[in-house]
């Protein structure tokens, strides 16, 4: 599993010309899930998300995850994430879980996100989507687990 992971002032989903996720300051996460991942990888990547310290505290220093600040975070699936890209032109997507499979553990990612942190929206799972964000940094990193 990977996420790519934006700190940000702002960032909304629209799915046809409608707004289906919006949040202010906190976490913009696209959500690449390979073939292989299972429950225990979305679980691990949940607690590693709320806790992760890139926002910034009294010292100005990066010690701060999004549960500490209370912020918000925006759940966008991306299979494109998890592409092979080592060779050619062209991306292969032969290491994303199947779209089915992949819609279940996204949606138990979803829930499960739910019931850790306040406030959680989310894009909508296969859907073209348009993604508007201020990157507030920007600071953006991958996380796999």
């Amino acid at each position: 599993m990977k996420a790519l992971i934006q700190r940000v002032s702002s960032a909304k989903v629209e799915v046809e010309s409608t707004i289906v996720g919006e949040i202010d300051q906190g976490l913009l996460v696209f959500i690449g899930i390979e073939k292989y991942d299972e429950l225990a990888e979305a679980d691990k990547m949940i607690k590693r998300l709320l806790s992760y310290r890139i926002f910034y505290d009294t010292d100005d220093k990066m010690n701060l995850s999004v549960s500490d600040i209370k912020g918000g975070v925006l759940l966008v699936s991306q299979f494109t994430l998890v592409a092979d890209t080592n060779s050619g032109t062209r991306p292969g997507f032969s290491t994303a879980k199947p779209p089915k499979e992949a819609e279940e553990l996204y949606n138990y990612f979803v829930h499960q996100m739910q019931k850790a942190h306040d406030t959680v929206a989310t894009g909508m799972f296969g859907a073209d989507m348009q993604v508007s964000l201020t990157n507030d940094g920007p600071v953006t990193f991958l996380l796999k687990c």
